[in-house]
């Protein structure tokens, strides 16, 4: 049956099964008209005889006869047809063909012949019987490729096994036992396997750029989100300010008016102190004036005589004087502290200050369990999957997985950064010289451990002995770890959200300190990834 065109071919003219102009139309006996191949074929594949357009059923199979004045009109049509599409062939893919019997362009090229005829020169192979059997393909430039060089015959079949064009003599022997197509039907299985190939194709496109939207999806959110959050922290920092401002003055007003009133309740008792020391002091100028007489007779005449009366005065021994009404500076340190710490554990801003402290830190192989693995530049460490067999030097760690660096400090400050991510075990801190190295260790500050670890990929806790569960808003993909070791304080940081985790505080630092690290067990395989001690980017 011929391809379909690719023009629009008139309905009454087109087969209802191949869709394309008739070849050798035959009508059956419903009216409905057909290419004897396509019914023949249809009724060969049914059991019953029916019509494919209106299922009418024929009890006996119907003879059928090309109609000739349809079949000249079809004829008709597709000669006209050729002359409108084929100029020049496009299907070749080898540009324009010429006819070999002349200078028009060619329409079909004969395997048989080996030679291109334009549409003139093509009819002998329409027409004549002999002609008729030949294979024609779509206009090529190389005919001769097209050859089997053993055998001389069109390369028209297909061998699945050898994946190689062969003729029907190649067929016959070297590839009698292979599965064997003509080359359209390996064709239309190639297509089919590209069509299908392109259908998957374009699903991972459709699905990185449903993927796409996803991420700009999140992306656009977390920038709205940003934006809320910028406004809400300015809104609520503001309102807090405000309230502190507004605070600070009522606290000012109340101090000093406590303190007009301590001075005026002061000044009064000091005013009546004074009016008791002049009437005591006029009291005891009479009994002086008396005194001074020194005649025996004279001064009992002057005394008998002598009306004194006592000063009009209070006791004055409970008074205790208001000096210390202001205990305001315990409360006001408290809050200091609270806000102080809430605030670092939302976004620490003195953290930029404690980076400039940072100190090059490598890890130390003579410290590390036996299966840890350090990387060449002493910046990472891995669990590996065997203990090897190292010696037992005494700064070695030989029970638990853990690893110290080289350096070690003993005065000032020190600040450095670790990449945890990936990660669902890890410890991280600082540690006295002396230290248990061997056997089961127990960590807290009463060992000389001041450290944090991660446990089961989300429990955070600081061995302070006791333990203290933290809680934080988001997993650290890398911490930092700052020490003042004067003021006695160890704290660690999330340093991308540039968040204060934990501190300890008022410790007792009575010798060299050490970083510590251990990059955990295993955990079936999920927590392979290092721990990396990372340079240090101070942004301020």
């Amino acid at each position: 049956m011929a391809r379909k065109s690719s023009l629009d071919l008139p309905e009454n003219f087109s087969c209802s099964i191949c869709l394309d102009l008739f070849t050798k139309p035959v009508s059956i006996p419903c009216g409905h008209n057909f290419c004897l191949d396509c019914v023949t074929m249809h009724w060969n594949n049914s059991p019953v005889s029916k019509c494919p357009l209106c299922a009418e059923k024929f009890t006996i199979r119907p003879e059928l006869r090309v109609n000739t004045l349809l079949d000249e009109m079809a004829t008709k049509i597709k000669d006209s047809i050729q002359e409108k599409s084929y100029s020049p062939p496009e299907e070749a893919g080898n540009g324009n063909v010429l006819c070999d019997m002349c200078e028009q362009t060619a329409v079909m090229s004969c395997l048989v012949c080996l030679q291109s005829y334009c549409k003139k020169h093509l009819k002998p192979h329409q027409t004549k019987s002999a002609l008729k059997k030949h294979k024609l393909i779509h206009p090529v430039k190389d005919l001769e490729s097209r050859l089997c060089e053993k055998h001389d015959e069109p390369l028209e079949l297909f061998c699945q096994v050898d994946e190689v064009f062969i003729c029907t003599s190649c067929k016959d022997s070297n590839h009698k036992t292979h599965t064997i197509l003509s080359l359209e039907e390996e064709a239309q299985i190639r297509k089919d396997k590209l069509g299908k190939q392109r259908a998957d194709m374009n699903q991972l496109i459709r699905a990185r750029q449903k993927k796409i939207q996803e991420v700009q999806n999140a992306m656009d959110a977390s920038e709205k989100t940003a934006e809320n959050a910028l406004l809400y922290s300015v809104r609520v920092m503001t309102a807090v300010v405000d309230y502190i401002n507004r605070s600070k003055a009522e606290l000012t007003e109340v101090i000093k008016t406590k303190q007009a009133e301590t001075k005026s309740e002061a000044e009064g008792i000091i005013k009546e102190l004074n009016r008791e020391i002049v009437e005591i002091e006029q009291t005891n100028l009479q009994l002086n004036q008396v005194s001074l007489n020194s005649d025996a007779f004279t001064f009992l005449e002057n005394v008998l005589s002598l009306t004194i009366n006592p000063p009009q005065v209070k006791d004055w021994s409970d008074l205790t004087p208001k000096s210390n009404q202001f205990t305001v500076q315990e409360v006001l340190t408290k809050l200091e502290r609270t806000v102080m710490r809430e605030i670092r554990m939302l976004c620490d801003p003195d953290l930029k200050e404690m980076q400039r402290h940072a100190v090059d830190v490598t890890l130390d192989p003579d410290t590390a369990y036996p299966s840890l693995t350090i990387s060449e530049d002493g910046k990472q460490v891995t669990l590996g999957d065997r203990k090897r067999n190292l010696p037992n030097k005494p700064q070695r760690f030989d029970h638990v997985l853990n690893i110290l660096a080289k350096e070690g400090f003993s005065a000032g400050k020190f600040y450095y950064e670790v990449q945890v991510t990936d990660k669902t075990e890890w410890d991280l801190g600082v540690v006295h010289q002396s230290i248990n190295r061997k056997g089961d260790i127990r960590i807290s500050p009463n060992n000389g451990y001041w450290t944090i670890w991660l446990r089961k990929g989300n429990e955070l806790t600081a061995n302070a002995g006791p333990a203290i569960r933290l809680d934080v808003r988001e997993m650290p993909q890398k911490v930092g770890v700052y020490v003042d070791y004067e003021k006695g304080q160890v704290s660690f940081y999330d340093v991308d959200a540039r968040a204060l985790i934990f501190s300890f505080t008022g410790c007792k630092f009575a010798e060299v300190l050490f970083p510590f690290f251990s990059p955990g067990a295993n955990d079936s395989s999920k927590n392979s990834a290092p721990l990396i001690i990372t340079p240090v980017k101070n942004n301020g």
